[in-house]
């Protein structure tokens, strides 16, 4: 294994190692890298910042796309001190990214009070079946307004 993985990883340790002793936020830290190379960093600020999205992984796929100008992280790698939870595992697969590297997994996180199978369960089921309600309204015009996006030649797909 190239020795820039480990250090990236330290890194994010690191981030994150100092974002609790700060009080900004939860132990997390996240790297997008290129080739080695750290283009962005994040730290989870979801009770500082009163933003449940705040998590390290968002914050640095958000700062990566806002420093390369593109919504498109293919080819970069993200680099997190823990495995990633449902939402941002679903931003990095969005992004595109290429890779994701962690350190400690879900069950470790779980085992300190961030237990994220809960919403891997709920995912998995059907909508009536989940415990949030969930109900569908007007679904033709909905599906209107998705054959209107089809229509438009020029729009940008992702």
């Amino acid at each position: 294994m190239e020795q820039h993985h480990i250090e990236l990883i330290r890194q994010t340790i690191a981030l994150a190692q100092q974002n609790i002793r700060q009080g900004q936020g939860g132990p997390f830290g996240a790297i997008i890298a290129k080739d080695g190379v750290a283009i962005s960093s994040g730290c989870n600020n979801v009770t500082t910042g009163n933003d449940p999205t705040a998590h390290a992984e968002i914050v640095a796929i958000r700062n990566a796309c806002n420093k390369l100008k593109s919504w498109d992280l293919k080819g970069y790698e993200l680099y997190s001190s823990c495995e990633p939870c449902p939402m941002c595992l679903g931003a990095a697969y969005w992004a595109g990214v290429s890779k994701i590297w962690f350190s400690a997994n879900r069950e470790d996180a779980a085992l300190v009070g961030f237990d994220d199978d809960y919403l891997y369960q709920e995912i998995a089921k059907p909508v009536g079946q989940r415990s949030m309600a969930m109900s569908v309204l007007i679904p033709a015009e909905g599906q209107a307004l998705l054959q209107e996006w089809l229509s438009i030649p020029n729009r940008v797909e992702y």
